[in-house]
């Protein structure tokens, strides 16, 4: 399983992933599940993936092979596409494909396979946008009312993202929620783990802001977990019934 949390603000968007994935309870391996395409000045567009590997793996491999190919156009192309909505519906074609595909090996064994995808970036002379694009390739789009987006295993952090979340919200408080949401979702579900890959984005520079990795005993996430956990408990115990 794993937790892919976006959040799309009036400065900018803030991303976050962890790298787990199992296979079993003996099984568990790490892979990258956000994927980072700019060209700075022109555009800058990520994609966080949640399901099935081998459909996910897929998907992301063509879209590379597309932005390679001698012919890539605004029709085929992330890298070529006019628009986040284009991109959005590009990359949503590319899933459902590799998932019929995969869906079509597995059927002999009466299985399918699933996956989903977060898609954030902006386009120059486009607005910044962000997307969950399902497995049959549809996707929804993140809002003023709903400015963020999750996939994989989000119910453990998205209580923190309701109450303090607003499009208004700094990207520096934006990375604290974020890394929050998954810490909460790391102390309840053992198939979601670190490290963990953080991106930042501010809004019309066109290019990653920040971009970084988190390793296991990060100091400064543990530093951040602990004061969270003894804020809880404290606020706790002065609630009174």
């Amino acid at each position: 399983m794993t937790y892919c949390v976006g959040l799309l603000l009036d400065e900018g968007m803030v991303l976050l992933s962890d790298t787990r994935t199992n296979g079993g309870f003996d099984n568990i391996a790490i892979y990258r599940k956000m994927f980072l395409f700019e060209e700075p000045g022109d555009r800058v567009i990520a994609i966080m993936t949640a399901g099935s590997l081998s459909v996910t793996q897929t998907t992301i491999a063509r879209l590379r092979e597309q932005i390679k190919a001698r012919d890539a156009d605004g029709d085929t192309s992330i890298m070529k596409a006019p628009s986040m909505l284009k991109v959005a519906e590009i990359i949503g074609n590319m899933l459902a494909d590799v998932r019929a595909d995969v869906d079509d090996k597995l059927a002999s064994m009466r299985q399918s396979a699933l996956a989903s995808m977060i898609v954030a970036g902006q386009v120059k002379g486009g607005e910044m946008r962000m997307f969950l694009i399902y497995p049959e390739g549809n996707f929804i789009e993140a809002t003023e009312d709903t400015p963020f987006l999750q996939i994989g295993e989000h119910k453990y952090g998205k209580p923190i993202l309701d109450r303090v979340v607003r499009p208004q919200t700094s990207l520096d408080d934006a990375r604290k929620a974020v890394l929050l949401s998954m810490d909460s979702t790391l102390r309840s579900n053992l198939s979601v783990g670190m490290p963990l890959d953080l991106l930042c984005v501010r809004r019309d520079d066109l290019r990653a802001t920040e971009l970084r990795r988190i390793e296991a005993g990060d100091p400064v996430f543990r530093e951040m977990s602990e004061a969270w956990s003894n804020a809880l408990r404290d606020a706790f115990v002065k609630v009174s019934v």
